[in-house]
Order: C-alpha cells, then structure tokens, then sequence
C-alpha cells in the first residue's frame, strides 16, 4: 500500500518561508503517470490545490500561489518538498501531500487523489 508522511515545522513567522517534505513508501515517485501533489486546508474552509510535481520533474502551480511556490523532488530518498515562501497568517493550515492521477473524458481532465498523507498543521505566526 501507499503511504505518505509529511514533516516539517508546526510554526513558522511571517515573511518566512514554509519548507515541507512528503516522504512516500510503497511507490516510486518516478512511476510514470503518477503526479505528487500538495493541498491544504486553512481552519474552517475548504481544500486548496497548490501545486503538484510529476513523475518526470515536471512542476505546475495553482495561479493564486505559483509567485511564491516551489515543489522539488529527492529521487533517491523517494520524497518531495513544498517551499512557500513569505507566508502570512493566512497560510496557517493542514497541509497535505497525496497521488494524483488524470483522464481525459469529453475533453476535459478528472484528476484523482487516490493516496493521501494525514496532513501536517502548520501555524503562521510570530
């Protein structure tokens, strides 16, 4: 089965940078097809997608954060990060890492998150 951990700070300050990793067992995060994404949920709202990277590398952002996100990858440790960079209080959330994959119907894309982490809170505030 596949599983997957994030890790990271509970707190970080405002205008600093939110650094996470996803560590994933039971697949390999090369395995073609498979995208790795990143999703949060502040308090009392609900999931945003923030960015996903590939089984090649390849990185794509949500519009609202691409300015301040960066995803990157470890082959060899079979994990990925999450850098989000001058973060105010309202990026205080439940961050998670899951699998994604996507088909395409009536020429449109259907994504599916199959696997999840159980989410890291994280607190912005100083």
């Amino acid at each position: 089965q596949v599983q997957l951990q994030e890790s990271g700070p509970g707190l970080v300050k405002p205008s600093q940078t939110l650094s996470l990793t996803c560590t994933v067992s039971g697949a390999s995060i090369t395995t073609n097809l498979y995208y790795w994404s990143w999703i949060r949920q502040p308090p009392g709202k609900g999931l945003e997608w923030m960015g996903a990277i590939s089984y090649s590398g390849s990185t794509y952002y949500s519009p609202s954060l691409k300015s301040r996100t960066s995803l990157s990858r470890d082959t060899s440790k079979n994990h990925f990060t999450l850098q989000l960079s001058s973060v105010t209080p309202e990026d205080t959330a439940v961050y998670y890492c899951a699998r994604d994959y996507y088909y395409v119907s009536d020429s449109k894309y259907h994504w599916f998150f199959d696997y999840w982490g159980q989410g890291t809170r994280v607190t912005v505030s100083s």
